[in-house]
């Protein structure tokens, strides 16, 4: 078992710097308008909503057998790694704590699910099956 929560980090696919770049198209417009004001107002505000979700999402397997999924400053959610029934691969766009569109999705439970996009998928799934083997992985 381990002795201490082992984190994975999310991928950073390109979908993420969409709203940077963005930003950075609105702050040219507002400083080349001479809205200095307005400017530090969106890059504020799309920094408090940005920056907390792009640097703190994270996935992490604790000591206690525990998954935990965190995204930003709202996201913490955790599932014991014994309820998880398998795991499969997916390209979805549906709104997830992940970073890319590299994804995969954990069905536990009966009926849960939560999709997630480590950076290192197989190392993710193989820390996962040591403490389950039961784990189905398609």
């Amino acid at each position: 078992m381990l002795n201490h929560e082992q984190k994975f980090p999310s991928k950073r696919g390109f979908v993420i710097y969409i709203p940077l770049i963005i930003l950075a198209i609105v702050e040219a417009g507002y400083i080349a308008g001479g809205m200095y004001i307005g400017a530090v107002l969106v890059l504020a505000v799309m920094s408090a909503m940005f920056f907390p979700v792009f640097f703190n999402t994270y996935y992490a397997i604790s000591a206690e057998s525990t998954l935990r999924v965190k995204c930003g400053m709202f996201f913490n959610t955790k599932l014991a790694i014994s309820s998880i029934i398998r795991i499969e691969n997916t390209r979805t766009v549906l709104s997830a704590p992940a970073l890319s569109t590299d994804r995969i999705e954990i069905f536990y439970n009966k009926f849960d699910s939560v999709i997630i996009s480590p950076e290192d998928k197989a190392a993710f799934v193989a820390e996962l099956q040591k403490i389950n083997p039961g784990i189905r992985y398609q």
